[in-house]
């Protein structure tokens, strides 16, 4: 095991103590942070969604900001406006809640699309536009949005655009019974931690020697072919299945491919593999597939989820 490794998983024990019952989303929510990408997280309201991503900034060496969505919000209330200095006679660009490490947009669907489209850049770029002027953000930089599944009055759809622009779209579920007497411990402050601790922050330059470690694992030529089917098979699923034909009207961008590729060789990493196998991109396949395939009007009157496409993709595209 190496250094990086060692500090990373001792996060990931850490933040797995502190968010009980949410094994899954810290996982991928430090293989997004590792691939250098943006996570959407959708559950409901209480599933330590906010606590998940303030408790990542806690343990990193590096600024956080929040963001309430609200639909009265300005994209200048994100990213940041020109203010008149009046001892100076000119304008001076004052940094918005986006110039952080680690964002938090809480619940992103709640603003217009004028909003949210003022993320595109920042999550993009990496910079923000002002006055004819770019701004850099800095180089750790991850926005991780989060909206709820229950309530939709007074809510915006996301456009594909931004969608794609989220490396995944981790969606998270109510824990089980084992799990909540585990909270209820733990908040009473009944629990003696036995995890590792944090004894010393990460650092930036950690996460990005981590980042560069993850390119050395390895990828065989038949295991990135089957990655790569798995993704065409999204834009052509009738060479597979003439039944899905009908239910997809657009598949995944190459985006998702480099997605894909990222975040297999990370979740493999993490599991002290060398090497790619069929079954790292199947656990995280879902993630990075299921907010880029747009669904027929028929797949959607037929009750038809992306989901279900994946799972039907994954079941014709043959293993290497």
């Amino acid at each position: 095991m190496s250094a990086i490794r060692d500090k990373i998983m001792t996060l990931k024990s850490f933040m797995e103590s502190q968010i009980i019952g949410q094994e899954d989303l810290v996982k991928k929510l430090i293989i997004t942070l590792l691939a250098d990408g943006h996570a959407l997280v959708e559950g409901a309201p209480g599933l330590a969604k906010t606590k998940a991503i303030k408790t990542l900034a806690q343990c990193i060496n590096t600024s956080y900001n929040r963001i309430q969505f609200t639909p009265d919000l300005l994209p200048s209330d994100i990213t940041g406006s020109e203010i008149y200095l009046a001892q100076k006679g000119e304008f001076e660009f004052r940094p918005g809640p986006v110039f952080a490490n680690l964002v938090l947009a809480d619940e992103i669907n709640r603003a217009p699309a004028k909003v949210q489209s003022a993320l595109l850049e920042a999550m993009a770029e990496r910079q923000v536009t002002n006055g004819g002027k770019r701004y850099k953000l800095p180089e750790l930089f991850m926005v991780m949005a989060t909206q709820n599944p229950i309530e939709q009055e007074g809510t915006y759809n996301l456009p594909e655009a931004q969608l794609d622009r989220f490396l995944m779209y981790i969606k998270i579920s109510q824990p089980d019974a084992m799990a909540e007497h585990k909270i209820l411990s733990l908040v009473r402050g009944e629990v003696q931690n036995n995890v590792a601790q944090i004894s010393e922050k990460l650092s930036v330059e950690d996460i990005l020697l981590a980042r560069k470690e993850v390119l050395n694992v390895h990828m065989s030529d038949a295991v990135e072919d089957y990655l790569v089917h798995l993704i065409v098979a999204t834009r052509k699923p009738e060479t597979y299945d003439a039944k899905l034909q009908k239910l997809v009207l657009y598949g995944a961008s190459p985006r998702a491919t480099i997605a894909l590729d990222r975040a297999s060789r990370i979740h493999a990493w993490l599991n002290g593999k060398d090497f790619v196998s069929p079954e790292d991109i199947q656990a995280i396949v879902f993630d990075v597939l299921r907010h880029r395939i747009i669904l027929s009007f028929e797949a959607q009157a037929e009750g038809v989820s992306a989901d279900d496409i994946i799972a039907a993709l994954l079941k014709v595209v043959p293993l290497p």
